[in-house]
This record gives structure tokens, sequence and C-alpha cells, in this order.
């Protein structure tokens, strides 16, 4: 965990106008994710200082169903004991993990899992993390069996490079975000509506 982030950031999440309401008025929990393919493993996602990426994402998820009514809801969130992907210390664990992880699968006979591309995405973006979020959840179950490792992380943040370069030879991504998995909900300090 790096300890020199500020502790409390704004984040965003992209879902229907009925679930953002009922969380701003503290009418139902906030529910975190589990997919195999969560690319920073399980929890409830944010897009940290980005409400329009957030909105963006609702925008997408309405494509699919018409009856999806897009919506953004803040969050004060502290990140607490945070695993940070965005510095060296961290991105270090988690190479430890994958070690570890790969040496489990292969006394087992079971080969690793895979990130790979989504069909409706043309940019290789690598969408699924089904790989990303194994090597997670292996490093959160490594934390569970008293390892030497610090205590259990209440959130995980990364920066994700996504969609097509901002112009010709371009390192920058349309699509480039920071995203947070909060895997502690006490984190979470309240909700507000954001103005977009």
């Amino acid at each position: 965990m790096t300890a020199l982030h500020t502790s409390f950031v704004l984040g965003y999440h992209g879902c229907s106008e009925k679930v953002g309401r009922s969380l701003i008025l503290r009418q139902q929990q906030p529910i975190k994710s589990e997919t195999a393919y969560d690319w920073l493993g399980p929890g409830f996602y944010l897009w940290e200082s980005d409400p329009q990426r957030a909105y963006e994402w609702a925008e997408q998820k309405k494509k699919r169903d018409p009856t999806f009514k897009p919506f953004v809801v803040g969050v004060v969130l502290d990140l607490g004991n945070c695993l940070d992907l965005t510095n060296r210390e961290d991105l270090a664990l988690l190479q430890v993990a994958y070690d570890g992880l790969k040496a489990t699968l292969d006394v087992q006979g079971t080969p690793l899992p895979e990130n790979r591309d989504a069909s409706f995405d043309s940019n290789n973006d690598k969408l699924f993390r089904n790989l990303d979020c194994a090597v997670i959840r292996y490093l959160h179950a490594s934390l569970d069996t008293g390892s030497p490792l610090p205590a259990a992380y209440d959130t995980v943040r990364g920066l994700f490079q996504e969609g097509a370069p901002l112009y010709p030879g371009s390192g920058f991504r349309s699509k480039t975000h920071t995203q947070i998995a909060v895997c502690n909900l006490d984190c979470i300090k309240g909700f507000f509506i954001p103005p977009l």
C-alpha cells in the first residue's frame, strides 16, 4: 500500500437512475461486481475524477437495454489501505501474486486464465481481464491466510489505457482513465449527484 496519495478522492459510478437515486438516499447498499473478468478484481467500481467517463459507460449500457436510464452518482471515498497499481511497490506485489497463482495452477494442471479482447472493441484493449482478476483475487486470498503481506486491501486503484490513439503516433488513448474497485464498502463516506 502506498502512503503517498491523498486519502479522500471523488469517484463516479455509472448506473441506472433508479440505482443511483437509491444509493444517494441510502435506500440500498452498493453492489460489488464479482465477474471473473473485472480488471481490478471484485469490488464496487468507480471512475476517479471523471464523471463524464462514468456517464459514457451508462450510455453504452443503454444501447444494450433501451429501458435503462443512464445516471451517474458521485462518491466520496477514503482509499484506506489501497493496492495502488500506479506505483512500483504495489506493482511488485502483483508480480509476486502472479508467480504464486501460476505455481498453484501448475501443480493443479490448470491453465492460467487469459486476458482477451471483446468482439465489440476494435482497439484490442483486452476488456475482459480474466488473468488480471485472477491475480488480484489470489493476492486478496493470500492476505486472508496470514501471509507477511499487509492487511487486507480496502480499495484497488489502477490506470486503464483504453480507446483509440488520440492522434497518429500518440501514446495517449481516448478513454484512458483511473478506476477504483472498492472492496470495503465502509470506505464510502457519502454519495452525491455530480454536475455533468
